[in-house]
Formats: C-alpha cells, structure tokens, sequence
C-alpha cells in the first residue's frame, strides 16, 4: 500500500511520536537485543496496524495519550511475529534488505522477537486497562495459533478456501482487527462502535493477505523487497494455487499439487496456470470482497476525515503493488 496516502497524512504527527515511543522503548541493557530490534524496525514497513488505532480513535475524535503508546504495542507485537516468521519460513530477504535471522543468525531473532512480545506485554499493563489488556492479549494467542495452524498445512495440497481464510484471520487479520477495535474502546465508543470497527479491521486484514499471498504470483521482487515464490518453497496452499488448482486441466493440477507437495518446481511454470486459468483475477475479486465489507463498517462510524482516511485505505488496497 502506499506510503503517501492522504489518510497517513491525517496522522503523520502522532505516527511521528509512535516512533519515537518505539525507539525509546527498544532500550535495553543488553547490546543485541536493541542491535536486532532496531535492524527490523528501521527496515521500515507500512505502520498498518498503528495506524487503524489511531484512525479509528480520531474518527470518534478520542485524543487520549494512550492512543500512541497502544499503536508502538501493536508494532512490536506484529514486528516480533515477523522476526518468528522470518525464522519458521527459513526467509532471507524482507523490505529489500536481509532478514534478521539472515543478518544475526536464527537464535537471536527468536529470542529477540520474545523481547518484543514481552515489552509490548508490559506496556500494555502500564495502560492500565484490563479490557484492552484482554483484546491484545486475546490477538496474540490467536495469532501464535494461526502460525501454527500453517505449519500444520505445509504442502497440503488439498487444503481447501476455507482452510486458508482460518489461516490468514488468525495469523494476520486478527491483529488489525484488534487495533481497529482498541480505537473505539479508547474514545469509549460503546458495544456497536467497538463491533463495526472490529469488523473492519478484520475484513481489511484479511484483503490485505490475500493482496500479499497474490503478489507472490504477480508481484515484482525489487518493488516487494523480497522474494517472488517463497510460498510455493515453503510449500504454502494460497488462494492463487487454490483456485488454480480448481479451473486447471489434470496436468496444471498434478504441476501445482507436485510443487506444494515437494516444495520445488518451476516457479514461472506454476504462475503461467495460475494467470491461464484466471486464478489473479478471482483471487483480486476475492480481496475486494473483504476490503468492500471492510469499508462498510467503516461507513457506519462518524463521518469525517478520518473515517474518509479509512474508506481510502480499503480502496488503495486493491491497487496495492508491494
């Protein structure tokens, strides 16, 4: 998605001081920990999640100081899964540049990402409510069970859409779907506010992975900043291969059922079916499924510029590129 939104722009300043909040918080007395913390951070990365807490509290014009130390948790929570991920997936490159376990080896980025979800823990306990404690902690067991979920589903090729979509809405679309919600809880919205921005959150996370899980067939690597058919390597039934599978001839399904299976094959070959057979468009289609509910909800909250911002996020993401 891109960077220079409009509805970034909107709040750039508290983004400004969420930085800051994380650089200050990544200070520890053991020189590698902030050495590999750092790495991953100033790597860069969209600030997604951040920012629907931050959206979502201004659409009901919530200025509650907690907003910007909640949107550094929900960054360290989602930078520690990466820092997992990036170690289970055996992943070199990331946002251009050489993943953390690439850089400073499997064990540091293990047991840094376990510093991360650890100080996000105890900033959540410094805010000092026990509701919001529960919908952050409740995300990360969530999440933790999703990546396991997917490890369990490597090089099943028989893996069905309604396997996938358990898979990516806990592993990814749960934490948006905490951060949204986390907004209206600050502005004490109430019950249905808290629902409808949950509700975008959710759908807009689960656009934006099936969004990524396309690009691995459809991408550019030096656009992405990182390697085009990882998920096929790493043997991962996506929606593209999904859908493939199901319009293809018996050759294109042995060719991809073979390649989830074994974990190799001829990555230009697998993404020849998946464009033959319409598997982008209907996998697009599917993202904009999810990202038109998630802007439905995004409807029903106040209007104004920041539920405009959010309404611009859910369009963009079907132009989304890297």
């Amino acid at each position: 998605m891109s960077t220079n939104l409009a509805a970034l722009q909107l709040i750039e300043a508290d983004l400004r001081a969420v930085d800051a909040v994380i650089s200050n918080r990544l200070q520890s007395d053991v020189p590698l920990v902030a050495q590999v913390a750092r790495y991953i951070i100033a790597a860069g990365g969209k600030r997604l999640r951040p920012s629907l807490l931050l959206l979502t509290s201004a659409a009901f014009g919530c200025r509650d100081p907690r907003r910007i130390e909640l949107a550094a948790v929900v960054e360290f929570i989602h930078t520690a899964t990466l820092l997992h991920d990036d170690v289970v997936d055996e992943s070199t490159l990331r946002r251009g540049r050489a993943t953390a376990n690439q850089r400073f080896g499997n064990p540091a980025s293990v047991l840094v990402g376990d510093f991360l979800y650890s100080r996000a823990f105890q900033m959540m306990v410094d805010a000092g409510d026990a509701r919001i404690l529960r919908v952050l902690a409740d995300a990360t067991n969530v999440i933790a069970e999703g990546e396991v979920l997917q490890l369990m589903n490597l090089h099943d090729a028989s893996l069905d859409e309604a396997g996938y979509l358990r898979v990516i809405q806990s592993k990814t679309a749960k934490l948006f779907e905490a951060s949204a919600r986390i907004g209206a809880m600050l502005a004490g919205a109430g019950e249905g506010a808290e629902r409808d921005c949950a509700e975008f959150g959710a759908a807009l996370g689960t656009a934006f992975q099936v969004i990524d899980d396309l690009l691995d067939y459809a991408g550019d690597a030096a656009e992405m900043g990182k390697n085009l058919g990882d998920d096929l390597r790493e043997g991962k039934t996506t929606l593209p291969l999904i859908v493939a599978m199901q319009r293809a001839d018996a050759t294109g399904r042995d060719r991809i059922r073979t390649a989830i299976e074994q974990g190799s094959g001829d990555l230009a070959a697998i993404a020849e079916v998946v464009h033959a057979t319409g598997a982008i468009e209907a996998t697009r289609a599917a993202a904009a499924s999810q990202a038109a509910r998630a802007c439905d909800a995004a409807r029903r909250l106040p209007a104004g510029p920041a539920r405009e911002a959010l309404l611009e996020l859910g369009a963009d993401l079907l132009t989304r590129r890297t």
